[in-house]
């Protein structure tokens, strides 16, 4: 409010006259079913703050404004329009498809505040940043787990590519990527708890720049240890990876949903920017493999190189998002929204705080965003990330890496050395890229539409189509129907392609479904969401592959 603004004791009583509203507080009057001026509390001697002068129709708390209401509506009002969040209102969380959707196309989201003129993205500037960041991301998890030569090399505690025979490493040679999955996905989970915690108390500016330092730290170490010899210590060097691994995951935890919850607040094409992007960074690592097999004669030579392109390009990643903030487009969507102070509607409005909004709500006032409402909102989309990554990570890459050619024994290059490279890693990461840069044209089925989750549960036809193919060893299911080394190549491409556009549309649409105060925290949840997806189908793919 304006400097000096005397903060009136709120009292419920009759509605003002009409010309009696300066200089007084909004009161939610019990039954009246919307705010009104209140009937306390004239200026004294100074013009009221245009904000007191506003006209509002908001449901309040308890208020008799129907069923909708009754289930739990809240309101916010704004005390400026440069700092008045472009979505104004808490809508009610069982709001009707219509209001959904004005939010998804941004009609709200988008309308500049008076005074304010939106600006352009100038030389598609801000969708580019957004993109690297999201190759970013990804990458070093990307680097880290296609570097399987140089892996099997350290951990072989050998001084030529490990066979799998040395007593010392072979368990960990066969169980590491059991060990990988499970460095990465607890801290990951632990990490999203954590960062949703920190969204109302550490600036996401500060959150992304200490998570990206940490990352590139990280794999600076990592690069650094491809010219030592660890083949005195390979039990000790397995140590330090795994090590990493959970630092780099945590902290790649951290920046990606500090990010994507940050694009909640942007158009959505600059969420679908960041989402291509992870996509993006997976394709660019199973190129680097496959140009590592074919041009490489020493492991850690090639190794070095692939790892010290990650590192370049996460520097580039800081000096992107440092950049960002100085981009006129970027600045407007990033423009300071108050945090809500949340209070129960039948305590009196707090006097001393002139510089919080108001909000009416069952919640107590706290400095962590709000779970419920954001759960009960999200909850079908949650369910389709959920069971899209669960199916994903259920197949890929356990199941895929073990499907081999059927003319293995013929000896050439195509069937042994490339062909799990090809089918597997570049095949779904380019087909997940094409899907997830689709949504950029099609959005379709929308947030509200039963056919999402039917089509995600379609995905389930997936598993006995790839378990039929020439998965090998085979103990228990005999029988291979797929005689063709084409379908393993097709079924791939299918798992990526759906993968990424039905995961993106719902990414895209969690954050835009809800207010933009809540937007950044939408985008932690629904990142827990990828997480749990990928938890669930990693430990569960062992069960899969025994049954094989």
């Amino acid at each position: 409010m304006g400097a000096g603004w005397p903060q009136p004791k709120a009292r419920r009583g009759r509605p003002g006259a009409p010309g009696e509203d300066k200089g007084k507080r909004l009161v939610c009057k019990p039954g009246s079913g919307g705010v009104v001026p209140g009937g306390a509390g004239r200026s004294r001697g100074r013009s009221p703050p245009a904000a007191y002068q506003a006209q509002w129709s908001w449901p309040c708390a308890g208020g008799s404004g129907g069923a909708a209401q009754r289930s739990g509506d809240m309101a916010i009002a704004s005390e400026d329009d440069f700092q008045h969040s472009s979505n104004s209102t808490y809508r009610t969380i069982g709001s009707s498809l219509q209001a959904d959707q004005e939010a998804l196309l941004e009609k709200l989201l988008d309308h500049p505040a008076p005074g304010l003129q939106r600006p352009e993205d100038r030389f598609y500037g801000t969708y580019i940043i957004f993109f690297s960041l999201g190759i970013g991301s990804l990458l070093p998890w990307n680097f880290f787990v296609t570097a399987k030569e140089y892996w099997m090399f350290k951990l072989g505690n050998s001084s030529s590519p490990a066979t799998g025979e040395d007593p010392e490493g072979s368990d960990i040679l066969n169980y590491f990527e059991s060990y990988l999955a499970v460095a990465s996905t607890v801290p990951s989970m632990l990490c999203l708890v954590a960062n949703f915690l920190l969204v109302n108390r550490v600036a996401v500016h500060i959150r992304v720049l200490a998570s990206l330092t940490v990352i590139l730290a990280i794999f600076m170490v990592i690069t650094a240890l491809v010219k030592v010899d660890t083949s005195s210590w390979t039990r000790g060097f397995f140590a330090v990876t795994i090590v990493c691994m959970v630092i780099l995951s945590g902290a790649s935890t951290v920046f990606s949903s500090s990010v994507y919850g940050m694009t909640g607040s942007f158009p959505m094409r600059n969420s679908q920017a960041l989402i291509s992007g992870g996509a993006m960074g997976g394709t660019v690592s199973a190129v680097a493999s496959l140009v590592d097999l074919a041009a490489s004669s020493d492991v850690r030579d090639s190794t070095l190189a692939f790892f010290l392109t990650a590192t370049i390009f996460l520097v580039l990643c800081m000096g992107l998002y440092l950049l960002l903030s100085r981009l006129e487009y970027a600045r407007y969507y990033m423009r300071p929204v108050l945090v809500a102070r949340v209070f129960s509607g039948e305590e009196e409005l707090p006097q001393d705080s002139p510089g919080v909004p108001l909000v009416a709500s069952r919640f107590s006032v706290s400095h962590t965003p709000p779970l419920r409402p954001i759960l009960k909102k999200t909850a079908s989309l949650g369910f389709c990330v959920t069971y899209v990554f669960f199916i994903t990570s259920l197949i890929y890459p356990a199941v895929c890496t073990n499907i081999e050619s059927l003319n293995k024994d013929s000896g050439s290059l195509w069937t042994t050395k490339f062909f799990i490279p090809l089918t597997t890693f570049l095949l779904y990461n380019f087909a997940d890229l094409c899907g997830r840069q689709l949504t950029a044209w099609i959005q379709v089925p929308g947030p509200n539409s039963k056919a999402l989750p039917g089509f995600v549960l379609l995905r389930t036809c997936l598993i006995p189509l790839f378990v039929l193919c020439n998965y090998q060893p085979r103990v228990h299911l005999k029988t291979v129907v797929f005689q063709s080394d084409v379908y393993p190549a097709l079924l791939s491409s299918l798992l990526g392609l759906s993968n990424g556009y039905l995961s993106t549309l719902a990414l895209l649409y969690g954050p835009k479904i809800v207010p933009r105060e809540l937007a950044e925290a939408t985008g932690v949840v629904m990142s827990f969401y990828v997480c749990l997806g990928l938890t669930l189908g990693s430990a569960c793919s062992t069960l899969l592959v025994h049954l094989i």
